[in-house]
């Protein structure tokens, strides 16, 4: 094989069948640098519409735009080769018909070279599935926590508690039954989690779910220990980045106060002595 050859990405089909085979490792991404660097591990990279709360300061997911999440599925694709690229549709850009869903994927799809779309819902979004799959657009399904409903739900509450399980259970059936590849199960009980993923036949993907799910996502900002403003449960920090980047800042101010920074070693001569740089 060429050392130039294009690797080839994995798609949905490919996902589908990792159904009840060697977990699915996930991770978000927003910038191509952190692209490239998630790239080497996972085998699918989300563009989350939790880039408005990571990147961009905003309260809740409710006010990313679809330009926003262009923006970002344009720089994450920069450094995708290996792994399938989703982008989340943001709130308001396929709840009120399967037509203006359709729509806005196809435009997402076109504009960033992505892979397939997440949205949210459950049996509220089975037709819209529906007609996306049936239109040539794949279709990553979220229930469970749904965090564009969050002030339906009163905040971030765990979901399918009780009597809930089996709403939560029918909606997991409908995206399957609708033609969804996978499913991310957020923030639900680990036995409905289980249930859920020896029921439907498509992958499940958790975030505070199961350790049993077919596979794992966590936002890259969080397991790197980079986000501050809250710490879901679910997330395990991998790395404490945020305190290594506020020590190393911290260390170059003092420096440049100092006058140590900067040094000899980062200046340049007038070349009078024969040196070149």
């Amino acid at each position: 094989m060429s050392a130039n050859a294009r690797i080839t990405a994995l798609t949905p089909p490919d996902i589908l069948a990792r159904k009840g085979g060697d977990p699915l490792v996930c991770l978000t991404a927003y910038t191509t640098p952190l692209a490239r660097l998630v790239d080497r591990h996972c085998d699918i990279v989300l563009v989350g519409d939790s880039v408005g709360m990571v990147l961009h300061g905003l309260p809740s997911t409710l006010g990313v735009s679809l330009d926003m999440m262009i923006m970002h599925g344009q720089a994450v694709r920069r450094g995708v080769e290996r792994a399938l690229l989703v982008v989340d549709m943001p709130f308001g850009s396929y709840e009120e018909t399967p037509e203006q869903a359709f729509r806005n994927a196809a435009r997402i799809m076109a504009e960033t070279g992505c892979a397939a779309v997440k949205l949210e819902g459950g049996e509220t979004m089975e037709k819209t599935i529906r007609f996306l799959t049936r239109h040539g657009i794949p279709v990553m399904a979220h229930i469970g926590l749904t965090p564009q409903a969050v002030n339906s739900f009163g905040g971030y509450k765990v979901q399918g508690r009780g009597d809930e399980a089996f709403h939560i259970l029918r909606d997991a059936e409908a995206v399957a039954d609708a033609g969804a590849f996978s499913v991310v199960l957020e923030k639900v009980p680990a036995t409905l989690a289980d249930r859920i993923t020896e029921t439907v036949a498509i992958p499940t993907i958790g975030i505070g779910a199961s350790r049993a799910c077919d596979g794992q996502i966590l936002v890259v900002d969080d397991m790197l220990g980079m986000f501050d403003a809250f710490r879901p449960k679910f997330v395990k920090r991998f790395a404490e980045l945020g305190e290594a980047a506020d020590a190393a800042i911290a260390a170059y101010a003092q420096e440049v106060r100092s006058r140590k920074f900067p040094s000899d070693a980062h200046v340049f001569t007038d070349g009078r002595k024969g040196k070149t740089e």
